[in-house]
């Protein structure tokens, strides 16, 4: 068997830039009273108003019952609404309410600060690359793997 310094390993170096971005971004959104996948799932309900709990947690990349717990949680913070779709009745269309707005746009202002300051240690040469080397570790890692 092969081993393989800890060092060259790029997963472990892709979770720690996933982790300090998370931390970033909890503390960022504090004062908002939002976590990171509630403020995930408003960011993708501003863009797609009506959007389904299955296709927000696909969209988010949680699980449908984490994405449960989300929306309940924002509906009963009255962030949300969630109402029968027009001809699927069994399916709830959610959306923001103006509640949902103004602490989505106060969150979001604290969000993009820390994007904004990260893509700020990247000349734009550096992010394309970064963007770039990224998809790539994406690509390979959804494709079908031998063994």
């Amino acid at each position: 068997m092969t081993s393989m310094p800890i060092s060259e390993r790029l997963g472990g170096h892709l979770k720690r830039a996933e982790q300090a971005l998370a931390a970033a971004k909890y503390a960022a959104l504090r004062p908002a009273d939002l976590t990171v996948p509630q403020y995930a799932a408003l960011l993708y309900l501003e863009e797609n108003p009506g959007i389904s709990a299955a296709a927000l947690a696909r969209a988010c990349g949680v699980t449908p019952p984490t994405m449960t717990t989300v929306l309940k949680n924002l509906q009963e913070q009255g962030l949300i609404e969630r109402t029968p779709h027009e001809w699927h009745k069994n399916i709830l269309e959610t959306r923001l309410t103006a509640k949902g707005e103004q602490v989505m746009a106060a969150a979001d202002a604290r969000a993009v600060r820390v994007e904004r300051g990260l893509a700020a240690e990247f000349s734009d040469e550096e992010r394309e690359t970064l963007i770039a080397l990224l998809a790539r570790c994406v690509a390979y890692l959804e494709s079908p793997q031998p063994g």
